[in-house]
């Protein structure tokens, strides 16, 4: 894709197609990585941590998914911390 630089102000940017934006899950903020020969510049979109995770864990307890990983028998104080 072929795109222009624009004046914004004292500064410059490009349009980046909203198709774009909602294919790679871009919102608010990109990470701006410069090439290391200084010959291209890579956007990468910010994830949120933990985003989604409230949902997933309703979706567990409602499959009844939400049991206990270690088991209650582990003697915790076996183990040098």
């Amino acid at each position: 894709m072929i795109t222009k630089i624009i004046q914004i102000g004292n500064s410059k940017g490009i349009r980046i197609p909203s198709q774009v934006l909602q294919e790679l899950n871009i919102e608010n903020q990109v990470e701006l990585i410069v090439g290391e020969k200084k010959d291209e510049i890579i956007l990468k979109p910010i994830n949120k941590t933990r985003e989604g995770w409230e949902e997933s864990f309703k979706k567990m307890r409602t499959a009844n998914d939400d049991t206990l990983v270690i088991d209650d028998s582990l003697d915790l104080n076996d183990w040098e911390w």
